[in-house]
């Protein structure tokens, strides 16, 4: 039977409450030491994000506010950032910093950004959503790659 668990953020640097809906088949929580779980057929939906994953773990500080989410096993996700650009891809693991309002993505990360058609394909990428900053690093000798779409503005002239 899936488990819907909702609960309600305050981020303090945006000043308005926002809706995080879990959906999962198991859910597990420990409020004293400050973390939930949730496995199986995980789907996390705020705002205009979704995040879709095997496993997440919820970590919260004394106040059960979120500090630390942890997506791990077969991640995909579609996030917009605070200027609109939008972002679809997948990872073997994520973590969201809500403080940061920042993602990092781990493994096998395919990231690509619809509105620009831009795509970063590494072993870790960082996406800011406030400023709309990424950093992409390869691991062991493995090249990041990155993929534009060029218009290309160039028309010959017939003579």
């Amino acid at each position: 039977m899936k488990y819907i668990f909702m609960i309600t953020i305050f981020f303090t640097s945006f000043l308005f409450s926002q809706e995080l809906k879990v959906i999962a088949d198991a859910f597990e929580t420990d409020q004293a030491k400050g973390f939930s779980t949730f496995e199986g057929h995980v789907n996390i939906i705020k705002k205009s994000d979704e995040l879709n994953a095997s496993k997440l773990t919820i970590y919260t500080d004394e106040k059960n506010q979120p500090t630390k989410f942890i997506a791990l096993g077969n991640v995909s996700f579609k996030i917009q950032t605070k200027e609109g650009a939008r972002y679809t891809g997948t990872a073997g693991k994520v973590i969201y910093l809500p403080k940061e309002s920042e993602y990092h993505f781990y493994k096998n990360v395919y990231l690509k950004q619809v509105d620009e058609k831009k795509e970063i394909q590494g072993d870790e990428v960082i996406l800011n959503t406030v400023n709309g900053k990424a950093h992409a690093k390869g691991l062991h000798k493995e090249p990041v790659i990155m993929i534009f779409n060029i218009a290309d503005d160039t028309i010959e002239e017939k003579k």
